[in-house]
């Protein structure tokens, strides 16, 4: 059996649009943006102002619909200025970034991203979340390859919303713990071991830039922090994905999913739950989730370290920070089980300790924050 991976490449700073023409000049002449509405308004600019005096013409900016849904991509692939562009810059967070890379795919068209907040590693990973046209999750959708290149530019990162940067560290907190985790006890052979091995790289710089980034974000300030943890939750985060996931393959046997586990399970049990889905961001939620993770596997003298961190910039410790009651907790283990992450829990996983687990988290979360 042969298969290939690809690896994302990027380019990061202040100016990096300049270097659009260069890294894009083999791909064709004309390039269709779609993004989200905010993003694209705060990218344009930029972007023109970097394909002045090119050969490369942006021939339209088009919305993404709002949501990466089926719906949404075949609207889209049926637009004129869509099919008509050699290339397609998707522009935005991870939805957007998501509806272009399934619509890029599905129509085999070169594609470059331009993540306008570092709140997720959609931009250069080949797996996308796709949703229900409702809003809830549907699945993953598993792309033949991320973009070809993703252009990170801190200064708008720096003037995007602190919270969803907020978010972000969250979400990203969670890569090092849940892919080691489900790693265990596994054979593990080339592709996936390089995964493992570069998640461990994942959690330190957060620790020791998060903080400092969140207080640059609320002042709009390009700087190291901002530029660490971009690359942290972008690049570190997506290389790690593509590494850990190999799906859909001929023979079931040589599938395997480690880029998340217990974490996420928590996230989409409480997506069914529109007081906590609604009021609460993916990378919030799944910060508890890390705790719980923790606790699953005992891992009680790191899940205190993590508990301090979360604290010291405003993350969950408890179930009711995310709108969450001990009651709601029986759904969210029994959502756990039906999804992909379930399958590669370490040992047996039963809903009954992942239930306890959770309300264990619960109950030293209360008693960290009353000491605090």
């Amino acid at each position: 059996m042969s298969y290939n991976e690809f690896l994302p490449s990027y380019s990061i700073g202040d100016d990096c649009y300049k270097e659009i023409p260069y890294v894009t000049r083999r791909y064709g002449k004309t390039a269709v943006v779609i993004g989200g509405k905010t993003a694209m308004e705060k990218a344009k600019p930029e972007l023109l102002a970097a394909l002045k005096g090119s050969d490369l013409e942006i021939t339209d900016f088009i919305w993404y619909g709002g949501d990466s849904n089926y719906e949404n991509i075949e609207m889209l692939k049926a637009m004129p200025e869509v099919q008509n562009a050699d290339m397609v810059f998707g522009v935005g967070g991870g939805r957007a970034v998501d509806t272009v890379k399934t619509l890029c795919d599905r129509i085999d068209k070169p594609f470059f991203t331009f993540p306008t907040l570092a709140s997720n590693c959609a931009s250069c990973t080949a797996i996308s979340v796709i949703y229900n046209a409702d809003g809830t999750f549907k699945e993953y959708a598993y792309l033949k390859a991320p973009a070809l290149h993703t252009f990170i530019n801190t200064k708008i990162i720096a003037e995007s919303p602190e919270k969803l940067f907020w978010a972000g560290i969250g979400d990203a907190l969670s890569k090092e713990y849940e892919v080691v985790f489900a790693c265990r006890d596994k054979d593990m052979t080339h592709t996936p071991l390089l995964g493992r091995v570069l998640a461990e790289a994942c959690t330190k710089p957060l620790v020791s830039y998060g903080k400092k980034a969140l207080e640059d974000c609320r002042n709009n300030v390009s700087s190291k922090n901002i530029e660490q943890i971009a690359l942290d939750i972008i690049i570190t985060t997506g290389l790690v994905s593509n590494f850990t996931v190999h799906q859909n393959n001929p023979d079931p046997k040589d599938d395997y999913y480690y880029n998340s586990s217990l974490a996420h399970c928590v996230y989409y049990g409480a997506s069914l739950f529109p007081k906590c889905e609604h009021d609460h961001l993916h990378g919030e939620i799944v910060s508890f989730g890390v705790l719980c993770l923790l606790t699953y596997d005992e891992q009680y003298e790191e899940r205190q370290r993590i508990f301090e961190f979360n604290r010291s910039i405003g993350l969950p410790c408890t179930l009711d920070e995310i709108a969450l009651t001990e009651e709601d907790v029986p759904a969210i283990a029994h959502k756990a089980a039906s999804v992909v992450e379930w399958t590669y829990v370490p040992g047996e996983p039963t809903e009954e300790k992942f239930i306890k687990a959770i309300l264990d988290t619960d109950r030293a979360g209360k008693e960290f924050l009353a000491k605090a």
